[in-house]
Protein backbone atom coordinates (compact mmCIF):
# COMPACT_ATOMS: atom_id res chain seq x y z
CA UNK A 1 0.00 0.00 0.00
CA UNK A 2 1.08 3.75 -0.65
CA UNK A 3 1.26 6.22 0.85
CA UNK A 4 -1.59 8.16 -0.62
CA UNK A 5 -3.87 5.35 -0.11
CA UNK A 6 -2.57 5.54 3.79
CA UNK A 7 -3.76 8.95 3.62
CA UNK A 8 -6.61 8.77 1.23
CA UNK A 9 -8.30 6.45 3.58
CA UNK A 10 -7.46 8.51 6.88
CA UNK A 11 -9.22 11.20 4.75
CA UNK A 12 -11.77 9.52 4.02
CA UNK A 13 -12.37 8.11 7.84
CA UNK A 14 -12.29 11.49 9.12
CA UNK A 15 -14.48 12.65 6.58
CA UNK A 16 -17.03 9.59 7.86
CA UNK A 17 -16.40 10.71 11.63
CA UNK A 18 -17.37 14.58 10.89
CA UNK A 19 -20.32 13.23 9.11
CA UNK A 20 -21.68 11.15 11.99
CA UNK A 21 -20.73 13.92 14.71
CA UNK A 22 -23.10 16.26 12.71
CA UNK A 23 -25.96 13.51 11.81
CA UNK A 24 -25.82 12.65 15.76
CA UNK A 25 -26.00 16.74 16.56
CA UNK A 26 -28.57 16.62 14.77
CA UNK A 27 -30.36 13.87 15.83
CA UNK A 28 -30.00 15.20 19.68
CA UNK A 29 -31.59 18.10 18.18
CA UNK A 30 -34.28 16.95 17.28
CA UNK A 31 -34.83 14.37 20.42
CA UNK A 32 -34.22 18.05 22.41
CA UNK A 33 -37.15 19.83 20.42
CA UNK A 34 -39.50 16.32 20.65
CA UNK A 35 -38.96 16.36 24.61
CA UNK A 36 -39.97 19.90 25.00
CA UNK A 37 -43.08 19.82 22.75
CA UNK A 38 -44.53 16.78 24.68
CA UNK A 39 -43.56 18.45 28.22
CA UNK A 40 -45.74 21.62 26.49
CA UNK A 41 -48.56 18.76 25.69
CA UNK A 42 -48.20 17.51 28.67
CA UNK A 43 -49.83 21.03 30.31
CA UNK A 44 -53.89 21.00 31.02
CA UNK A 45 -55.58 22.23 28.21
CA UNK A 46 -58.67 24.57 28.81
CA UNK A 47 -61.81 22.74 29.96
CA UNK A 48 -64.92 24.21 29.16
CA UNK A 49 -67.31 25.14 32.24
CA UNK A 50 -70.31 22.85 32.46
CA UNK A 51 -73.37 23.92 30.82
CA UNK A 52 -75.17 23.62 33.66
CA UNK A 53 -73.80 26.12 35.56
CA UNK A 54 -71.69 28.46 33.19
CA UNK A 55 -72.81 32.38 33.34
CA UNK A 56 -71.97 32.65 29.84
CA UNK A 57 -73.81 31.61 26.51
CA UNK A 58 -70.19 29.91 25.72
CA UNK A 59 -68.02 28.30 27.79
CA UNK A 60 -65.04 30.57 28.91
CA UNK A 61 -61.67 29.07 29.06
CA UNK A 62 -58.99 29.41 31.38
CA UNK A 63 -57.32 32.45 31.68
CA UNK A 64 -53.64 33.66 30.04
CA UNK A 65 -51.65 36.56 31.11
CA UNK A 66 -53.41 39.77 29.98
CA UNK A 67 -51.93 42.02 28.53
CA UNK A 68 -54.36 45.05 30.12
CA UNK A 69 -53.72 43.75 33.56
CA UNK A 70 -53.83 46.46 36.37
CA UNK A 71 -50.04 47.17 38.08
CA UNK A 72 -51.24 45.83 41.13
CA UNK A 73 -54.46 44.30 42.17
CA UNK A 74 -56.01 44.71 45.40
CA UNK A 75 -55.22 41.81 47.68
CA UNK A 76 -58.91 41.22 48.48
CA UNK A 77 -59.08 39.91 45.11
CA UNK A 78 -57.15 36.62 45.82
CA UNK A 79 -59.49 35.79 48.19
CA UNK A 80 -63.51 34.13 46.98
CA UNK A 81 -66.17 36.74 48.23
CA UNK A 82 -68.94 35.86 50.49
CA UNK A 83 -72.27 36.07 48.34
CA UNK A 84 -75.49 36.56 50.18
CA UNK A 85 -78.82 36.30 49.30
CA UNK A 86 -80.66 39.52 47.89
CA UNK A 87 -83.63 41.39 49.47
CA UNK A 88 -86.67 42.21 47.76
CA UNK A 89 -87.58 41.90 44.25
CA UNK A 90 -85.06 42.90 41.40
CA UNK A 91 -86.84 44.54 38.63
CA UNK A 92 -83.65 45.88 36.98
CA UNK A 93 -80.07 45.54 36.11
CA UNK A 94 -78.09 46.67 39.49
CA UNK A 95 -74.28 47.02 39.64
CA UNK A 96 -72.80 47.64 42.66
CA UNK A 97 -69.33 48.39 42.79
CA UNK A 98 -67.32 46.34 45.98
CA UNK A 99 -63.75 47.39 45.13
CA UNK A 100 -62.70 49.64 42.69
CA UNK A 101 -60.59 48.84 40.32
CA UNK A 102 -57.68 51.49 38.40
CA UNK A 103 -57.40 49.62 35.11
CA UNK A 104 -58.76 50.80 32.29
CA UNK A 105 -62.77 50.60 31.70
CA UNK A 106 -64.11 47.57 29.81
CA UNK A 107 -64.87 48.23 26.62
CA UNK A 108 -67.54 45.98 24.08
CA UNK A 109 -65.36 43.39 22.16
CA UNK A 110 -62.67 42.80 24.60
CA UNK A 111 -61.60 39.26 26.39
CA UNK A 112 -62.04 39.43 30.22
CA UNK A 113 -60.33 37.38 32.53
CA UNK A 114 -62.04 37.14 35.45
CA UNK A 115 -63.26 35.32 38.70
CA UNK A 116 -66.77 34.93 39.37
CA UNK A 117 -69.41 33.39 42.11
CA UNK A 118 -72.70 33.41 41.10
CA UNK A 119 -76.04 32.43 43.87
CA UNK A 120 -79.46 32.74 43.36
CA UNK A 121 -81.07 36.06 44.15
CA UNK A 122 -83.74 34.45 46.64
CA UNK A 123 -81.83 32.54 49.28
CA UNK A 124 -77.96 32.58 48.22
CA UNK A 125 -77.56 29.31 46.89
CA UNK A 126 -74.25 29.04 45.18
CA UNK A 127 -74.63 27.19 41.69
CA UNK A 128 -71.73 28.28 39.72
CA UNK A 129 -68.18 29.93 40.67
CA UNK A 130 -64.99 29.65 39.04
CA UNK A 131 -63.25 29.51 42.50
CA UNK A 132 -64.02 25.73 42.72
CA UNK A 133 -61.86 25.18 39.90
CA UNK A 134 -58.93 27.24 41.05
CA UNK A 135 -58.54 29.24 37.94
CA UNK A 136 -59.81 32.18 36.63
CA UNK A 137 -62.07 32.12 33.40
CA UNK A 138 -61.88 34.10 30.15
CA UNK A 139 -65.06 35.24 27.81
CA UNK A 140 -65.42 38.11 25.34
CA UNK A 141 -67.94 40.49 27.06
CA UNK A 142 -70.68 43.15 25.46
CA UNK A 143 -71.15 40.74 21.95
CA UNK A 144 -73.90 38.96 23.24
CA UNK A 145 -72.17 35.89 23.84
CA UNK A 146 -72.50 35.99 27.94
CA UNK A 147 -76.23 36.29 28.99
CA UNK A 148 -77.38 40.01 29.05
CA UNK A 149 -76.84 41.04 32.77
CA UNK A 150 -73.12 40.06 32.30
CA UNK A 151 -73.05 41.55 29.03
CA UNK A 152 -74.69 45.21 30.16
CA UNK A 153 -73.19 45.19 33.78
CA UNK A 154 -69.73 44.31 33.07
CA UNK A 155 -69.02 47.31 30.16
CA UNK A 156 -67.47 49.90 31.44
CA UNK A 157 -66.25 48.17 35.11
CA UNK A 158 -62.46 49.24 35.56
CA UNK A 159 -60.23 46.45 35.73
CA UNK A 160 -59.39 45.20 38.94
CA UNK A 161 -62.52 45.83 39.63
CA UNK A 162 -64.79 44.07 42.34
CA UNK A 163 -68.51 43.99 41.61
CA UNK A 164 -71.56 42.62 42.07
CA UNK A 165 -74.66 42.39 39.45
CA UNK A 166 -78.14 41.76 40.68
CA UNK A 167 -79.72 40.32 37.56
CA UNK A 168 -83.67 40.22 36.90
CA UNK A 169 -84.44 36.66 35.16
CA UNK A 170 -85.35 38.15 32.11
CA UNK A 171 -81.47 39.29 31.67
CA UNK A 172 -80.89 35.98 33.13
CA UNK A 173 -81.93 32.32 32.38
CA UNK A 174 -85.65 33.41 32.23
CA UNK A 175 -87.76 32.36 35.32
CA UNK A 176 -88.18 28.87 34.18
CA UNK A 177 -84.49 27.87 32.76
CA UNK A 178 -83.46 24.38 31.02
CA UNK A 179 -80.51 22.59 31.15
CA UNK A 180 -79.70 22.74 34.80
CA UNK A 181 -79.04 26.42 34.63
CA UNK A 182 -80.52 28.52 37.84
CA UNK A 183 -84.02 30.29 37.52
CA UNK A 184 -85.38 33.08 38.47
CA UNK A 185 -83.27 36.82 39.52
CA UNK A 186 -79.38 35.81 40.42
CA UNK A 187 -76.56 37.45 41.91
CA UNK A 188 -73.08 37.29 40.58
CA UNK A 189 -69.61 38.91 42.49
CA UNK A 190 -67.25 39.30 39.78
CA UNK A 191 -63.64 40.18 39.98
CA UNK A 192 -62.08 41.72 36.69
CA UNK A 193 -58.82 40.60 36.73
CA UNK A 194 -57.14 41.88 33.57
CA UNK A 195 -58.64 42.90 29.60
CA UNK A 196 -57.12 42.60 25.76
Amino acid sequence: MSVQDKTGISRRGQAIIGALAGVAVIVILVVVYIVIQAADDDKPAAAPTPAATQPAAQAPAEAPPSQAAPAALDPALQKPPVVEAGKGDVKELKVTTLIEGKGPKLVAGQTVTVNYTGVTYVDGKEFDSSWQNGQPVQFPVGVGQLIKGWDQGLVGVPVGSRVQLDIPADLAYGEKAEGGRPSGDLRFVIDILAAQ
